[in-house]
């Protein structure tokens, strides 16, 4: 049964598995050294040079599955080992080039980098090279093209480049921790730091220690993941896992929606809060446009927050598709809010530690939160949800101008014209294409995961945001 959408995800799943596994039993650091071996269990290599590499290779995942590197800032880390078998990546001159006597490229280039052969092919001098472009954009041909390497390609903020081992770099100055470089490494060289054993130790004491509870607090997106399950059995199964509850993050989407509202009213122009990478953009990128951030929390840092002042003992740990959530909860505000955080790939990983199988489980109930607060996993549910409470507010006197902006791409083109031109009154920023049902955390990416998201949306049984919101006031 398909579970994932690579084999990379995957292999990032069996070594979280094993480290849940053993983490349960208390036998974690005893029996370390056997995780590579159960992973790569043949004496065949499967893609490098020996078995050995591998294995190292897997040692280095082990130690990201147990919260990496704790030097740096980043939950975005780069495994070097694995980091070798991209092309490196740069200007190229293809087999298209037909030797012409224009030699235009070697007259654009500054650095005298570009040389013919016998055959009067050009070629291009690495050691000599910029990386400029010039030779590229003359050639009559398109014969010399830029390849970029996968992790490279998905950075829509250039925050990778090659390192001096021609292994990926991040630069954490530039990084918003969205993950897409994560998704789309062939290799499996860039992981997200996971907080799995933190989220176990929370679960084992809440079970040992009567003197708290904890709280799953799943965000809307879980509707499109698991797939061969039903939702019902899904939450079944994180109470099995001890969880004294779950709770919609949803709920407090439709808290955000009425504040970010009243708040959009007051201040005339905002840009949304709900997305953390969209906000790290911001104050990397554009640090001017800061003050028109909305003050509101996050929806699992607002339902969070709500959960703690309701239960003063409460651990709260989030479940969602968000690499960039791991960055957010590190954060003074929000780490008083939520203990802890799993993607949706670590949850797997967690009920199949524990031989759960979710598939014969008895379906749960799930139901906190209205149609517009389950939208806001995809792109425009936001904004969606906005227009929504300003009828529920009876402010048509105020009328909403939306951008809405379905990728960081289309987040900056918004961000730079912002005071030059009436581009409307309210950004919707959503750093990954779709929302947060592609977040790089998902178990499934895809267009069918926003209609999965809809009809979860369509099913709920509060159908405004004050009748949600009402429920909590009971």
């Amino acid at each position: 049964m398909k579970k994932f959408d690579t084999q990379v995800q995957y292999l990032k799943y069996k070594v979280l598995r094993e480290v849940a596994g053993k983490a349960w039993d208390d036998t974690l650091y005893e029996k370390i050294l056997d995780i590579p071996k159960i992973i790569i269990p043949g004496p065949t290599p499967t893609t490098r040079c020996c078995i050995y590499k591998e294995r190292a290779i897997v040692e280095e995942r082990i130690k990201i599955a147990m919260g990496g590197d704790k030097s740096n800032p980043n939950v975005i880390e780069v495994i070097d080992l694995a980091c070798d078998e991209c092309p490196v990546a740069g200007y190229e001159v293809t087999d298209v080039c037909r030797g012409c006597l224009a030699h235009r490229c070697q007259d654009a280039c500054k650095k005298d980098a570009i040389y013919f052969d016998h055959n009067q092919k050009a070629h291009i001098d690495k050691s000599k090279c910029v990386e400029c472009g010039k030779c590229s954009a003359v050639c009559p041909y398109g014969a010399i093209v830029n390849f970029k390497r996968p992790c490279e390609k998905s950075c829509k903020v250039k925050a990778i480049s090659m390192g001096p081992n021609k292994a990926a770099k991040i630069d954490n100055d530039k990084c918003i921790s969205c993950g897409s470089c994560v998704y789309q490494c062939p290799f499996g060289a860039i992981m997200d730091k996971s907080y799995i054993i933190n989220v176990i130790d929370i679960l084992k004491k809440s079970q040992h220690n009567q003197k708290y509870k904890t709280y799953a607090v799943v965000a809307p997106s879980i509707s499109s993941q698991f797939v061969h399950a039903k939702l019902g059995q899904v939450i079944s199964g994180i109470k099995e896992l001890g969880f004294f509850t779950v709770v919609e993050a949803a709920l407090g989407a439709d808290m955000v929606a009425y504040k970010e509202t009243q708040e959009l009213i007051e201040k005339g122009f905002l840009t949304s809060s709900c997305c953390p990478a969209f906000v790290m953009y911001i104050k990397k990128n554009f640090p001017k446009l800061v003050e028109h951030i909305s003050h509101n929390l996050s929806p699992a840092a607002e339902i969070a927050k709500y959960i703690k002042e309701t239960d003063p003992t409460a651990k709260v740990i989030f479940i969602g598709p968000c690499t960039a959530k791991k960055a957010e909860f590190q954060q003074e505000i929000q780490k008083q809010y939520v203990d802890s955080i799993l993607t949706f790939e670590e949850l797997q990983a967690l009920f199949d530690s524990k031989d759960l199988d979710i598939y014969s489980l008895p379906e749960d109930v799930l139901d906190n939160a209205s149609y517009y607060g389950r939208i806001f996993a995809r792109s425009g549910g936001l904004t969606d949800a906005v227009k929504q409470a300003l009828i529920e507010l009876g402010r048509t006197d105020f009328e909403v101008k939306p951008v809405v902006c379905n990728g960081i791409e289309e987040c900056r083109m918004a961000l730079l014209k912002v005071g030059k031109i009436d581009i409307g009154n309210f950004i919707e920023g959503m750093a990954c294409v779709g929302g947060c049902i592609a977040g790089a955390g998902c178990l499934t990416h895809g267009e069918k995961n926003k209609a999965e998201v809809d009809k979860y949306g369509m099913e709920a049984y509060e159908k405004t945001i004050q009748d949600a919101i009402k429920v909590l006031k009971k």
